[in-house]
C-alpha cells in the first residue's frame, strides 16, 4: 500500500540552484545513536565520528558544495550545505559540469554514513536514518546567522531541543524552527 505523503519542498524551487540550504537529518525513530550530550557538550562515540566524516567528505563528492556549520546530536544532524554556482578546482563555471541538488546531496550523505556505521555494528543494510529530512531555505544573512547560531548552541540545548526522546515537545522541530526565525526573514 502506498502512503500519501506531504512535501516539505517550497512547490516550483529548483534544489539545484546556488543557494544556502539548512538541513536537519534524524535517525530512524530517533533512536540516540551518535553519542551523548555531557554538561552541554556533545561526545561523539564511533557512529557519531562517522557521521561527522561523511559530512565533511561531501565536497569531496560533490564539487559545487562548500559546508557551513555543522553538528551531530544523538539522533540527529544540523548542517548548512551552500550550493555554489562554480564546481571544480578551477572553478569553472557550473553548467557546464553535472550539478547535483539538496535532496542528491543528503542522499548521498546519508547513504555514505549508513554504509559506515553499519560496517562498524555488523548490521548490514539497516535502516539508519528516517526516509525525508527538515530543509529551510536560507534567505538572508540575518537568516543566516541564526541558524548558525541555533547550531552551535544546540548542545548546550539539549534539554530543550524537541528532537530528545526525554523532552515532552519532541517531534515538533519545524515549529521550533520557524518560532526562532520569525521576524529575521523580512
Amino acid at each position: 500500500m502506498k502512503q500519501d505523503r506531504r512535501s516539505i519542498r517550497l512547490k516550483g524551487y529548483d534544489y539545484a540552484q546556488a543557494g544556502a540550504y539548512f538541513v536537519t537529518i534524524c535517525t530512524r525513530n530517533r533512536k540516540c545513536l551518535f553519542g551523548e550530550v555531557v554538561e552541554g557538550q556533545m561526545v561523539l562515540n564511533d557512529a557519531g565520528r562517522l557521521v561527522r566524516e561523511a559530512w565533511n567528505g561531501l565536497t569531496d563528492h560533490y564539487r559545487h558544495v562548500v559546508l557551513d556549520e555543522f553538528v551531530v546530536m544523538p539522533n540527529h544532524a544540523h548542517g548548512i550545505i551552500v550550493l555554489t554556482d562554480m564546481v571544480g578546482a578551477g572553478l569553472k563555471p557550473a553548467p557546464t559540469t553535472r550539478r547535483h541538488a539538496l535532496p542528491e546531496i543528503v542522499r548521498g550523505f546519508k547513504t555514505f554514513s549508513s554504509r559506515r556505521i553499519n560496517e562498524i555494528r555488523h548490521t548490514p543494510g539497516a535502516t539508519v536514518w528516517q526516509r525525508n529530512y527538515f530543509e529551510r531555505v536560507i534567505r538572508n544573512d540575518n537568516e543566516m546567522h541564526h541558524l548558525r547560531e541555533y547550531i552551535v548552541n544546540n548542545p548546550a540545548q539539549w534539554d530543550l531541543d524537541r528532537e530528545n526522546p526525554g523532552n515532552p515537545n519532541a517531534g515538533k522541530y519545524e515549529s521550533e524552527i520557524a518560532d526562532m526565525l520569525a521576524g529575521v526573514t523580512e
